[in-house]
């Protein structure tokens, strides 16, 4: 979920203040959880500030321009296996990442990969793709109703 704006838990702050109201009533008013507002007052009140706490979690090992890089190589040969992709994205841009990491960083861009149903005579190598649309596999209901 997105964090709230700014402008909100500003004006949020002014009528805590202004009229007085519980923190119950001032979250029904605004259709806020109650534990966001406790939060809020508890922020504003050690930092003087309101901007939302920073997401958790590790940043990209990849700008945006090693991206860029990237989305070149799946151009240039979609046809790469994802340790390929690995090797010259290093060449390249001087960064390692894991076959896993290049897995998202693919995913990110749009591109999955796409497999041919292959002919054993004729193995057709598997390649990247944008998505173009989303599928959702549905499951034709039992006959027994489970």
């Amino acid at each position: 979920m997105k964090a709230y704006s700014n402008d909100l838990r500003r004006k949020l702050i002014e009528i805590y203040e202004k009229e007085q109201i519980s923190q119950r009533q001032l979250a029904a008013r605004f259709n806020v959880s109650l534990n966001f507002i406790t939060t809020l007052l508890r922020r504003y009140r050690n930092t003087g500030g309101v901007d939302p706490a920073p997401r958790p979690g590790r940043k990209s090992l990849l700008s945006p321009s090693d991206l860029k890089e990237l989305e070149c190589l799946v151009a240039e040969q979609p046809n790469n296996t994802l340790a390929e992709f690995c090797q010259q994205l290093e060449a390249r841009t001087g960064v390692t990442i894991s076959r896993t990491t290049m897995v998202r960083c693919l995913e990110k861009l749009g591109y999955r990969k796409h497999k041919h149903r292959v002919n054993q005579a004729h193995k057709k190598p598997n390649t990247y793709r944008e998505i173009t649309e989303s599928r959702h596999h549905t499951f034709p209901e039992s006959p027994s109703g489970i």
